[in-house]
C-alpha cells in the first residue's frame, strides 16, 4: 500500500532553514507527482509546492516563492522540501501528498511539525 513517511521538522528561529524529507513506498515513485502541503492552527489545508513526476517542473505558493525549493531524487523514492529564511507564518503542519496519475486518487502522509518562533 502507498506510505509517505514525512521528516525534518522541529523548531526554529526566524530567518532559519530546515530540509523536510518524504520518503515514499508502494507505489511507482517516478510516474507521480508529489507535493508539499502545509496547515496551521484554524486554517485551511494549503498547497506549498508541486513537482512533476521527472522532476522537470515545480510550482510554489507565491507565499513561499524564492525561499523554499521542493526537490526530489527518484532513485531514493524520496522528496524534499527545503525551506530557508522561515518565518512565524510558515508555522503548521507540513503534509506530503501523491495524486495518481491512473486513478485520481490522493494520498497523504501524517505530517511533521514545523515551528518558527524565537
Amino acid at each position: 500500500q502507498v506510505q509517505l513517511v514525512e521528516s525534518g521538522g522541529g523548531l526554529v528561529q526566524p530567518g532559519g532553514s530546515l530540509r523536510l524529507s518524504c520518503a515514499a513506498s508502494g507505489f511507482t515513485f517516478s510516474r507521480y507527482p508529489m507535493s508539499w502541503y502545509r496547515q496551521a492552527p484554524g486554517k485551511e489545508r494549503e498547497l506549498v509546492a508541486k513537482i512533476t513526476s521527472a522532476g522537470v517542473s515545480t510550482n510554489y505558493a507565491d507565499s513561499v516563492k524564492g525561499r523554499f525549493t521542493i526537490a526530489r531524487d527518484n532513485a531514493k523514492n524520496t522528496v524534499y522540501l527545503q525551506m530557508n529564511s522561515l518565518k512565524p507564518e510558515d508555522t503548521a503542519v507540513y503534509y506530503c501528498n501523491t495524486e495518481s496519475p491512473y486513478t485520481a486518487r490522493g494520498y497523504w502522509g501524517q505530517g511533521t511539525q514545523v515551528t518558527v518562533s524565537s
